[in-house]
């Protein structure tokens, strides 16, 4: 039997983990709270309680012989994921998983002025969430370089899904950016991401890195839009560029300065992933099942 092991098994993880228990797979996830941890014990995948930023509690973790997701976000305090180097430092040294898959960001490439990108474009992050990204993808390298150990990366943009959706923002009437001035933002349905990451386990090249999209890029105000009208809610009022630091949250503005189109032709070529939803319109439906 296939072992795994999903570090950071919350709600991108917990969908790997149906997938694989559907598919025989032996599924452990790393979680930080009890209350996690019995969520992802009914789902049939044998949970352990870690707090990865102790290091001394990763110590003695087993990972030999296993299939390993990261799915773990990098702490906010500075610009470099001590977190995963963390882990990679104690859980996997002296015994060593089969291969990594890590879940990165589209966001290590920075402003791309809305042109269409592959993963050969160079990397360019500039905001503080990017950076730590693009840190935690060079320390898995050069620790793969090292080891010996597969690692694949997944550079994903905005995930959705049930539950995972901007509803009570809209409800408030807060402010977006007009349409002309909202740059390209790319997205993936929750469920097509946790079949890509499967994919990418058992299909995925050593050392490669895959665009994860659903190939249809537009801008976020017509995201919020598209889920206003298909929960029966008002559009969000939206402003012009030159008002935006004044009335838009922090959250929002940050990803003003960045615009790009994702290319995912390796990701269904090479990793043979059939996207159930293609865009948002036929995403939209399962999120309100």
């Amino acid at each position: 039997m296939k072992s795994v092991l999903i570090v950071g098994c919350g709600y991108v993880g917990q969908r790997v983990a149906r997938r694989l228990l559907d598919e025989g797979w032996e599924v452990a996830g790393v979680v930080r709270s009890h209350q996690s941890a019995e969520l992802l014990a009914e789902l049939g995948a044998v949970p352990i309680v870690v707090d990865l930023d102790d290091s001394s509690s990763t110590v003695g973790l087993s990972v030999a012989n296993r299939f390993l997701f990261y799915f773990v976000p990098p702490c906010v305090t500075d610009a470099s994921d001590l977190r995963l180097r963390n882990f990679l430092a104690t859980a996997c040294t002296a015994d060593l998983p089969t291969r990594i898959v890590y879940i990165s960001t589209s966001g290590v490439y920075g402003d791309c002025h809305g042109e269409w990108i592959n993963e050969s474009q160079p990397l360019n992050p500039t905001s503080l969430r990017a950076k730590r990204r693009a840190d935690a993808e060079s320390a898995l390298y050069d620790w793969s370089r090292e080891t010996g150990c597969p690692v694949v990366t997944l550079r994903v943009p905005g995930i959705y899904g049930p539950g995972r959706l901007p509803l009570e923002r809209i409800r408030e009437g807060l402010p977006l950016l007009r349409e002309a001035d909202s740059p390209y933002t790319n997205r993936i349905h929750v469920d097509d991401l946790a079949a890509t990451c499967v994919a990418a386990m058992t299909r995925g090249k050593p050392g490669a890195v895959y665009n994860v999209s659903d190939g249809h890029p537009s801008n976020m105000t017509d995201y919020f839009n598209q889920i206003a009208d298909y929960a029966r809610l008002p559009r969000p009022p939206t402003v012009a560029r030159d008002e935006a630091d004044a009335v838009l949250t922090p959250g929002i503005r940050s990803f003003m300065d960045e615009s790009k189109r994702l290319v995912n032709r390796r990701m269904r070529e090479e990793l043979g992933v059939k996207l159930r939803y293609p865009n948002l319109k036929a995403g939209l439906p399962s999120c309100f099942e």
